[in-house]
């Protein structure tokens, strides 16, 4: 069995360790499978993904010989394995990815989990979400983004680890740990400065921790960021939250089921 991680640079895992990869190339034939999630990929999509406009002379052969390379180092790290990983369909190639081998594909279902579950159980939904988040290394491929469709699954990805983060959030603030998550708030607003979610969920938890000042002064940089950035003021769920210190609303001192829900 191989594990398969994206969420910082590329690793393919055997029992035995780390297997390496070598050349752009592969790695980007690779990627390109990986977050294509069991399905199959065109070769032309594969070539302009590989090559972007350097394109080889004889495209198909290219493709060909790195599948090949790449069948054959996947076979080594799996030599009792009867069919290839690599496979080729009417509409393209395939990597055949099994449950629990793929880090991304993962994460994306404790996301979805954690969606589903709603506030139905906010120690489990706090304890998922963080253990899921703690797949991530880094950056997703680290430093080798890839073409244009491992760019977007960068930023597919990367959006689901926002939404993580706000669940996960929300989870804690309703079991009343905002003292805990302050820091952690802190580094996802100051990282993400025109995510409003995550500057309602520090305001909150700076109330709750007698802390209105700095709450109120969150809440005007933020605004004062919004106009300067992109000439739009808050949302209506962000200027709730500014309200509701300002009038010392008792649900900011509960689970603030009302004003924690998303927009």
């Amino acid at each position: 069995m191989l594990s398969f991680s994206i969420l910082g640079a590329l690793q393919i895992r055997t029992a035995l360790g780390a297997a390496e990869i070598s050349g752009d190339l592969q790695r980007n034939l690779i990627q390109t499978l990986l977050v294509s999630e069991g399905r199959p990929v065109p070769g032309e999509i594969l070539v302009e993904e590989m090559w972007g406009d350097d394109l080889p002379d004889k495209q198909v052969n290219a493709l060909q010989a790195h599948i090949s390379r790449l069948r054959r180092k996947l076979k080594s790290l799996e030599p009792d394995l009867a069919v290839p990983r690599v496979t080729m369909h009417p509409s393209g190639y395939r990597l055949t990815i099994h449950e629990g081998e793929f880090d991304a594909a993962e994460f994306t279902k404790a996301v979805r989990q954690a969606e589903a579950a709603g506030d139905t159980d906010d120690i489990a939904t706090a304890q998922l979400l963080g253990q899921a988040l703690a797949m991530w290394r880094g950056p997703v491929f680290g430093d080798f983004p890839g073409g244009t469709i491992c760019q977007l699954a960068c930023a597919r990805y990367e959006e689901y680890r926002m939404r993580a983060m706000e669940l996960r959030f929300e989870a804690e603030l309703r079991l009343c740990r905002h003292a805990a998550m302050l820091a952690e708030l802190h580094e996802a607003h100051s990282n993400h400065p025109l995510r409003e979610r995550f500057c309602e969920q520090l305001m909150v938890a700076l109330y709750r921790s007698g802390r209105q000042a700095d709450a109120l002064n969150v809440y005007r940089a933020m605004r004062r960021h919004l106009s300067d950035e992109l000439g739009i003021d808050p949302s209506p769920s962000l200027r709730q939250v500014e309200h509701a210190i300002l009038a010392h609303d008792p649900s900011l001192s509960q689970a603030a089921a009302v004003l924690l829900q998303p927009a």
